[in-house]
């Protein structure tokens, strides 16, 4: 089932009546009402937004993701459930106890499909994604001669410019990236808990404090379509996150990609995604179920 995305950016109250989130808006004088079980993701962006324990507690019971932002609109934290899967407890020994090469094989698959996406994106775009097939087409286990980062550094520049330099606080349109990148790994959490893994146990990111490593591992075939999508806002002169930017990222989780044979909307394909590494952890399959560009 599609889960909606809920973005609050200006003062409201939040609470539970009758297995729906209630919001009121005193300043408009409006009050209207959302199923819990449709709610996939809440991101908190106003600090004047209240919300009460008991409506907290029903969202992480339906395995809902609650985003609260800083001051600058920015993630700063990111509440989940414990208890998102019946066999979590199984699940978590898998993870725990995966050897270092089943890691390392698992990232190579993440990487290939990562640049196989840029690449995919820069042909549909016009601008010869053919140039990154060496580098999908020779990633070795672990990604040990970091051709990521080598494909990264050609796919910026063919996709923004020479002048373009990808940093979390550069110039536009890192911005719109980041905030895109934030709506993806929420839902990435959301469909790794789902899955019954932990998101605090990387394969790749292992960075102390990073408290959802595996979330930045698994999202990293994703982010291509949050590019495609901030690539447009900024050929149309949208630099800055606002209304109009955040309705364009957030409906990246709608829109359809390829998973093996199957089109799905993406945020179902995330779920597939952490359900097949669920299983490649207990060793019943090999091959991850990644995305692609349809």
């Amino acid at each position: 089932m599609i889960k909606q995305t809920l973005i609050f950016s200006n003062p409201a109250e939040l609470s539970l009546r009758n297995g729906q989130m209630v919001i009121s808006q005193r300043a408009l004088d409006r009050e209207t009402a959302r199923p819990i079980a449709d709610i996939g993701i809440v991101m908190i962006e106003n600090q004047l937004v209240r919300m009460t324990i008991p409506l907290l507690n029903e969202l992480a019971r339906n395995n809902a993701i609650v985003v609260l932002c800083d001051n600058s609109h920015l993630p700063q934290s990111i509440l989940t459930s414990l208890t998102a899967n019946s066999t979590q407890s199984e699940t978590l020994r898998a993870q725990t106890t995966a050897s270092t090469p089943l890691q390392k094989q698992a990232w190579k698959q993440v990487v290939e499909y990562k640049i196989r996406n840029q690449s995919a994106l820069l042909d549909k775009l016009g601008k010869e994604g053919r140039v990154l097939s060496p580098y999908y087409n020779n990633v070795k286990s672990g990604d040990v001669d970091n051709r990521e980062g080598a494909a990264a550094r050609i796919y910026w520049t063919k996709l923004f410019g020479d002048d373009f330099s990808r940093d979390r606080y550069g110039q536009p349109p890192n911005d719109l990236l980041n905030y895109g990148y934030s709506i993806m790994r929420a839902a990435t959490i959301r469909a790794i808990l789902g899955s019954g893994l932990s998101a605090a146990f990387g394969i790749f990111h292992h960075n102390r404090y990073n408290p959802f490593p595996l979330g930045d591992d698994l999202m990293e075939p994703y982010r291509p379509f949050i590019d495609e999508i901030v690539f447009n806002l900024y050929k149309n002169n949208c630099y800055e996150i606002d209304r109009s930017s955040k309705t364009e990222l957030v409906r990246v989780l709608n829109r359809d990609v390829l998973i093996g044979r199957t089109i799905k909307p993406l945020q179902l394909a995330l779920s597939s995604t952490t359900a097949s590494f669920s299983s490649y952890l207990r060793q019943d399959i090999r091959k991850l179920s990644l995305p692609e560009f349809p």
